[in-house]
């Protein structure tokens, strides 16, 4: 799918190390906003350097979306179930695919199955596992400012 326009934001650290989402007029705003931005579409790659805040943000979106589950990497197990509240009942996926040696990898595990489930999906490391991510999923790209802030790019 060819981008329709890009859309960028800043995430900056509030108090207690929660995130602050700033969109380009500057307003904080919530990361749902970003998922109603890109409705109907439910796979979201997040593409970045390590360290340049992937999971972290997953979290702060998961945790707006409604979750009481604990949000964290899953480096080990490579996918990650979290279970949402209205209105966006039913369950999130959290991939991260750095671990992945191969593409098999991915499809023995059913990635397919997830991608395609009409449920949110978040991946990380999404590069790894790209022939099988549907034509409309958003890619947004984090990357560490000068500053520390971040920069969140997505292409939608």
């Amino acid at each position: 799918m060819k981008s329709k326009n890009m859309s960028t934001y800043t995430i900056k650290k509030g108090v207690e190390e929660q995130l602050v989402l700033l969109n380009e007029r500057g307003e904080t705003v919530s990361p749902l906003e970003i998922l109603n931005e890109c409705e109907p579409r439910r796979v979201f790659a997040f593409d970045g350097q390590m360290g340049a805040g992937k999971t972290t943000f997953i979290k702060s979106l998961c945790e707006a979306m409604g979750t009481m589950d604990v949000v964290n990497s899953p480096t080990f197990a490579i996918v990650n179930v979290y279970d949402v509240e209205q209105p966006y009942k039913g369950e999130v996926y959290h991939f991260d695919c750095y671990r992945l040696k191969d593409i098999r990898e991915a499809m023995d595990f059913g990635a397919e199955e997830y991608l395609y489930s009409g449920n949110y999906c978040f991946i990380e490391w999404p590069e790894l596992i790209e022939p099988l991510l549907p034509e409309e999923t958003v890619w947004i790209r984090i990357r560490v400012k000068d500053d520390g802030d971040r920069e969140l790019m997505i292409d939608n």
